[in-house]
């Protein structure tokens, strides 16, 4: 069983708030998606929870590994898929996703699966500069499963992809779940989020405005949020 638990985090920059203390907590199985206009605070909790930038206050913690005195473990135990790719481009697909598979000990046969599982098999020895916006996104998702994380971390991952493979990275994230990974990301597609997350934090100016328990029809939620991007 795993469990992953985020209390009481916040972030201040000098005098500007990014984030206003912010908890949840989940366990196996489970998708939290982080929804909201830009500036919100979406990218600041999914960078603090990554270990990228540290928190003003609160802490993260992965079984009980504390991301701020258990570092390496808790770091160990995740993925994380940001929202902006920073690669060598004249690495092809399969040296990048080798390169970072070796940082987690995972082998030629994983690497081979994941570029299979994300459609690059026949892209695997071109180089990242030939990509398109969406190939590249699918290599960034690629490195971020690579080491079947605990919890998978994502920023904006469907950004860029086109309606065939939006669709294919839910039916990926709802496998993914069915296997016990504990899914955080953002999104801006009210749909996806509808169709992945059992529980949708709405950010607003930095805090979370409402939390959306998700047992209803995947039609509803979606029209839910889409009134709470408009009206709040």
């Amino acid at each position: 069983m795993t469990k992953f638990s985020v209390e009481k985090i916040s972030k201040v920059y000098k005098q500007k708030t990014a984030l206003k203390t912010s908890s949840f907590d989940v366990e196996d199985g489970t998708c939290v998606v982080l929804c909201g206009g830009n500036g919100a605070g979406k990218s600041t909790m999914l960078q603090i929870m990554a270990g990228i930038i540290a928190s003003s206050s609160g802490k993260t913690s992965i079984n009980g590994k504390d991301l701020q005195y258990d570092r390496d473990n808790y770091l160990h135990e995740i993925g994380f898929m940001p929202d902006d790719f920073h690669a060598q481009e004249t690495m092809t697909v399969e040296e990048f996703l080798s390169f970072y598979g070796s940082f987690r000990k995972v082998g030629k046969q994983r690497v081979a699966e994941v570029i299979e599982l994300i459609g690059l098999t026949e892209k695997k020895r071109e180089f990242i500069k030939s990509l398109s916006k969406g190939m590249r996104q699918r290599l960034l998702f690629g490195q971020s499963i690579l080491a079947k994380p605990a919890v998978l971390l994502m920023d904006e991952p469907t950004n860029g992809l086109d309606p065939y493979w939006v669709n294919r990275f839910v039916e990926i994230l709802n496998e993914m779940k069915k296997e016990g990974t504990i899914i955080v990301f953002s999104t801006h597609m009210m749909d996806v989020a509808a169709e992945t997350g059992d529980v949708i934090l709405f950010l607003k100016q930095g805090e979370i405005f409402q939390t959306i328990k998700n047992e209803g029809k995947a039609e509803d939620t979606t029209m839910k949020l889409m009134k709470l991007h408009r009206y709040a």
